[in-house]
């Protein structure tokens, strides 16, 4: 049995990044709505210990998210954060109250009890960061004070039974002490092994996928991109033939990408097929502007055009994607707030009668890439950029048509090989083109144009749950515009996007 940390969702923005820091420790983590934890089951499922996540609600708001900590803290150690620690300190007879000036950003321990485990190496003076409206003011009886800032007198605090709380958030970049302290409740206290890595994945994964499907057929749906193409290749080596992958171009891939990846995929020796349904794709986008709604209809269609092919297998039981969890977590909050669609996520039509098969659904984009490269595939496949499902029609703002595409696929040809040629390529987490609705008057010639904008966007990033733009050398970034606006006829000017994910999303649609 894999064992684990559990990581409670409240519904904060860092609970991601809590999961995160947790498998950097080489220790799998795995995050669950608040209100669906296994009672009862942490034997059977592993679980070595829990974190109670932040939350955007105060732990006294009428309909405040909780659970039963007492109950989980019974079979095994709990550490609760900001809303987690408030949430444990409350229902133990705490009192918690709006703090007389919200908190945020960086503060310093000035006091730390050196005798707690939870502060193990960590010492005064360490900086954390504070991101909270309200604040512990009285601690349950039996409870007692570990840490304490300037501001916040509770800051950490310890509960009998194997039970710590922080006010503090130790899962973001600004606490220096935080893996310190993390690593001090999930190696001291809950006493994991640290033995998750790409490879113990992979020997635990296919061994799952073989128990899972048997001698079934699966039918997988490939994009082209590091996701899908990781999960073919572990499929591959879970059920070798009983695996045919599809590869659907709806038209919007990057310039000659259809060809390169279904070359890319003979190399790799998987058995697929190309279907070229792109006339199906613009005819069907034609007049929708609505950004969800271009998604939704390429996912339909996606399905439509895969749902036909799959058909040709007769004996195909399951349907395999290259889901991540960053895709999941997007597509649905726990308060059921869609941030954006996903192609590759949610319900298949029931035509289909397949089931879903998601090997990858619970790693993060570079635990993708460490587990292709465990499994030996090129590097080339391995560090390629993500890339949206729907392609170039969330890059392309408002109706897409054949001829746009094509502008858009010389503009992003000319500024990816840009970054290619000048090393910086594996420097950017993504980069693309954006083929904006607008159009602007340039010279050229000695001659009055009115064409086309486009927008060069590059970030930054580890897990795409956040992200900065990347910080590209002038001289760069001058000379992909001049060869853009030189090379690609109907584009005469070229900015630059420098947001930051949040508030913005790394693609624009």
């Amino acid at each position: 049995m894999q064992e684990k940390i559990v990581i409670l969702d409240f519904g904060s923005q860092t609970t991601q990044l809590i999961g995160r820091r947790i498998r950097e420790l080489n220790i799998y983590s795995e995050i669950l709505p608040y209100n669906k934890y296994p009672f009862g089951q942490e034997q059977e499922q592993g679980i070595i210990g829990v974190i109670l996540s932040g939350s955007p609600l105060s732990v006294y708001d009428k309909g405040a998210f909780t659970t039963d900590i007492a109950a989980i803290a019974a079979r095994v150690p709990v550490l609760g954060i900001c809303y987690g620690a408030q949430l444990m300190s409350l229902t133990a007879g705490g009192k918690v109250e709006p703090a007389p000036s919200r908190e945020y950003g960086r503060a310093h321990l000035t006091y730390i009890d050196a005798s707690c485990p939870l502060f193990k190496g960590i010492e005064t003076g360490a900086q954390v960061w504070m991101s909270h409206g309200d604040t512990i003011t009285a601690l349950p009886e039996g409870y007692s004070c570990v840490a304490s800032t300037p501001e916040v007198r509770f800051a950490a605090f310890a509960a009998p039974g194997k039970m710590w709380g922080v006010q503090f958030h130790p899962e973001v970049y600004h606490s220096e002490c935080g893996m310190q302290l993390l690593r001090n409740f999930a190696v001291d206290i809950c006493g994991a092994s640290c033995s998750w890595s790409a490879e113990s994945f992979i020997e635990s994964t296919v061994a799952e996928l073989r128990r899972q499907l048997g001698n079934d057929r699966v039918i997988l749906g490939l994009s082209g991109g590091v996701d899908s193409s990781v999960a073919a290749v572990l499929l591959n080596r879970a059920i070798g033939s009983n695996l045919t992958c599809i590869f659907v171009d709806h038209g919007m891939l990057r310039k000659n990408e259809f060809a390169d990846v279904l070359r890319d995929y003979e190399c790799l020796g998987l058995n697929v097929r190309g279907v070229d349904a792109s006339d199906k794709f613009f005819a069907d986008l034609a007049g929708a502007t609505d950004p969800e709604r271009k998604r939704k209809i390429i996912g339909a269609d996606f399905i439509e055009v895969f749902d036909a092919e799959a058909h040709k297998i007769t004996d195909a039981k399951w349907l395999a994607q290259g889901t991540i969890y960053p895709d999941c977590i997007e597509s649905l909050s726990i308060t059921g707030t869609v941030i954006k669609s996903h192609h590759n996520v949610g319900g298949l039509p029931e035509r289909m009668n397949l089931k879903l098969c998601e090997p990858l659904r619970l790693l993060f984009k570079d635990e993708v890439r460490a587990v292709g490269r465990a499994l030996g595939m090129p590097e080339h496949l391995i560090s390629r950029h993500p890339f949206p499902g729907p392609g170039l029609a969330v890059r392309i703002l408002g109706e897409v048509t054949r001829e746009k595409v094509a502008v858009l696929q010389e503009a992003d040809h000319i500024f990816i090989k840009g970054l290619r040629d000048s090393g910086l390529y594996d420097q950017v987490w993504q980069a693309g083109v954006i083929l904006l609705p607008v159009q602007s008057v340039g010279v050229m010639g000695d001659e009055r144009t009115y064409e086309r904008a486009v927008a060069l966007r590059a970030v930054t990033s580890t897990d795409a749950m956040t992200a900065d733009w990347a910080h590209l050398p002038y001289e760069f970034l001058a000379k992909v515009s001049n060869e853009i606006i030189n090379k690609v006829r109907g584009v005469n000017r070229v900015c630059y996007d420098i947001s930051s994910k949040p508030p913005a999303t790394i693609e624009w649609e």
